[in-house]
């Protein structure tokens, strides 16, 4: 009788998790801003080392924006897996004062992060957030050193990156919500660059900031 009891207990205990958790898909752009950063790397044995300006153009084409699956348990605690499509150009006087003839990530830095998410449901349709989170970006390079140098372009492993976001949630309906949220990547880039010498790489640490709206789906 009592592992009867258990069991059912224990039944009724996961029908009601799964009643209560709930799977939710977002989309979302915005603006994006990034600061200076410093450069280094080797390019045909001759070693750089600057620091450089970026534009991020966030409307241009390609756009900045992001997807986002979210994961949220019955205690309003979630798990979520975020890509980013976000760029940097480098700005007029970093190429003028380096001699480079291209540098910029325009096809995306392309960050993806799974995050740890916490939620604070009140009696209002306003729902404040936060979460946190690591993983790796996988950057399009476009970089050529100078006007006769090789030209790279390509997509690579660029290296581990974090992010952490907060905003609130504005329920539109039992399924449907809009938000908006202020969003860190900070990403550690170390990719190859083509052309002559033993070992041509470029190095950099890129911190993007983003003001972000968008939409929810809550099934």
């Amino acid at each position: 009788m009592n592992k009867s009891l258990a069991l059912s207990f224990f039944a009724v205990a996961l029908s009601s998790t799964a009643v209560a958790a709930e799977s939710q898909l977002s989309v979302y752009g915005g603006y994006q801003s990034s600061p200076h950063s410093v450069i280094t790397g080797e390019y045909d044995n001759n070693p750089f080392d600057f620091t450089a300006g970026w534009d991020t153009k966030p409307f241009e084409m390609p756009p900045y924006y992001g997807f986002r699956y979210t994961f949220w348990s019955a205690s309003d605690w979630g798990l979520s897996l975020d890509y980013v499509h976000s760029k940097v150009y480098s700005d007029d006087e970093t190429r003028a004062d380096t001699g480079f003839e291209v540098l910029e990530f325009t096809d995306g830095i392309n960050v993806l992060t799974a995050n740890a998410v916490r939620r604070f449901p009140n009696a209002s349709k306003w729902t404040p957030y936060v979460g946190a989170g690591l993983g790796f970006t996988f950057p399009h390079v476009e970089v050529q050193v100078n006007d006769a140098a090789v030209k790279t372009y390509e997509t690579q492993i660029g290296g581990p990156a974090a992010q952490f976001h907060t905003g609130v949630e504005y329920s539109i309906s039992e399924n449907w919500a809009v938000f908006t949220e202020y969003k860190i990547n900070y990403v550690m880039l170390d990719v190859d660059l083509d052309g002559p010498g033993d070992n041509n790489f470029l190095q950099t640490d890129i911190i993007t900031n983003a003001i972000n709206v968008g939409v929810s789906y809550t099934f």
